[in-house]
């Protein structure tokens, strides 16, 4: 008989690719949430999964055998939760599931940390399809060479972005500590999520946790430059490390656990576009892309260091890193006219903004730079990285930082500190006039929110193709 689950909260990243993969797997699936956009609806109903818009107990009804129930917007007091607690029906979070269901019999490769994890796991799941080796994935975004966020694949191996976000209101642990890799990179680490963690050792607690469950014939990847890794690693490790650095540090000391490879980049051109990838001090081939960066040169060598525990050759993963095609919503180009380039990015971390800006800085040295910047995380929106936040569009000429009705804090303060020309705007369409002037400028405007930011990205389309 065909296991019944229905997923609360389908249309989250990691919930609708959950059920994208219960549903290859032969499960019957079907599920409930608000208002779900693209492209998590366009891949549920490509699927024929059934969606039920907001929650009523007549969705429930026959029983499910299995209910998986989301983080987000899912708490105790919830309707939808409070019936499942009442009437006593099986339940269990979408990390559990992943781990108890999909990769419980899989060679694991997972990737966490705090910056990278989409575009870094999208890398490692196209070079072992480029390989042969047809991985199974889940990824929070949409790598442009699959078109897709999660597939079981054919083989042992499965690629899955580790987010230490926690599991659900019922496992206050991260998620990653369900998914049990056997190889694990861990691509930095910063404060975040301030709505759950009190600080970055917090964070570091539940990274230690990750580290205990990678078995001793695996393989734990770490930054060569970074101490909140090592401070990580020095809690207990019984896992080489190898490491991984865009520019090698010289002389610097590593931890007693370290295996000995460090990959690194030679040759790297200033904007991240082109580099010959090393290991410790041999040359093995060039990469040539269209990602900018030397956050995406760290996020390549990770990649490729993870690949070859697997068992990839390192020529077939330059190869293929020179054929892969970023992930959407990653500096993605979505709209140009006459000189005006308008780029969608993720980037969501004072860290993240400041890598990005300066990696198309070097890419169109002197040409105008105006970011846009919507502080829409918790950790954002609470004013925790304030600080940091003033500083790190610094690489742009211009940022305008949008005020959505979450922000907590004033941000003409970012404005009065800021070391570049700065405003604040409140009004998506008086955006879309100041963004719309730039039209026969020679401009780069970076748009920099982790969601729908009220449309913005369809109101400058359509203007600019009126």
């Amino acid at each position: 008989m065909i296991e019944h689950v229905y997923f609360l909260g389908i249309g989250g990243t990691l919930m609708g690719s959950l059920a994208l993969l219960a549903k290859e797997s032969g499960f019957d699936v079907a599920g409930s949430d608000g208002p779900i956009y693209p492209p998590m609806s366009e891949q549920l109903a490509n699927a024929g999964i059934a969606v039920n818009q907001g929650f009523d107990p007549s969705d429930l009804d026959p029983t499910p055998d299995k209910i998986v129930i989301g983080n987000a917007k899912l708490p105790r007091g919830d309707p939808a939760v409070e019936f499942v607690l009442n009437q006593n029906l099986d339940y269990t979070s979408g990390a559990a599931w992943l781990g108890e269901n999909i990769l419980r019999d899989r060679w694991v490769i997972a990737i966490a940390g705090t910056h990278g994890k989409t575009t870094t796991t999208s890398m490692v799941a196209w070079i072992l399809d480029y390989a042969g080796l047809n991985p199974g994935f889940l990824i929070g975004g949409v790598p442009t060479n699959f078109g897709i966020s999660a597939r079981l694949g054919e083989s042992p191996f499965f690629v899955v972005e580790a987010d230490e976000y926690d599991t659900s209101y019922f496992d206050r642990r991260s998620k990653f500590v369900h998914y049990r890799p056997k190889t694990l990179a861990i691509n930095n680490l910063e404060y975040d999520h301030a709505d759950i963690f009190d600080d970055l050792a917090a964070i570091q607690t539940q990274f230690h946790h990750l580290v205990r469950t990678v078995p001793s014939d695996g393989l734990i990847i770490a930054p060569q430059q970074s101490s909140a890794v090592d401070e990580v690693l020095k809690q207990g490790c019984w896992t080489p490390v190898s490491r991984f650095a865009a520019v090698k540090e010289k002389g610097i000391r590593r931890i007693d656990i370290d295996n000995g490879d460090l990959w690194h980049a030679s040759a790297m051109k200033a904007d991240g576009s082109g580099f010959t990838v090393a290991l410790d001090n041999t040359d093995l081939g060039a990469v040539t892309w269209s990602l900018l960066g030397m956050h995406n040169v760290d996020n390549a060598l990770s990649a490729i260091a993870a690949s070859r525990h697997v068992g990839v050759p390192t020529n077939v993963a330059i190869e293929a890193l020179s054929r892969f095609g970023g992930v959407k919503r990653r500096m993605e180009l979505f709209a140009e006219k006459d000189g005006l380039r308008c780029y969608d990015d993720f980037a969501h971390h004072p860290s993240a903004i400041r890598t990005t800006l300066q990696g198309l800085r070097n890419h169109v040295g002197n040409e105008h730079i105006l970011a846009i910047v919507e502080p829409r995380t918790h950790t954002m929106s609470l004013g925790t990285l304030r600080d940091d936040l003033c500083h790190c569009a610094a690489p742009a000429d211009e940022v305008i930082w949008f005020r959505n009705e979450s922000m907590q804090w004033d941000l003409t303060e970012l404005v009065n500190r800021s070391l570049t020309a700065a405003s604040v705007e409140n009004d998506i369409d008086r955006l879309v006039d100041r963004i719309s002037a730039h039209v026969g400028d020679t401009c780069h405007v970076v748009i920099m929110s982790n969601g729908g930011f009220g449309g913005i990205y369809q109101k400058i389309s359509q203007r600019l193709s009126a």
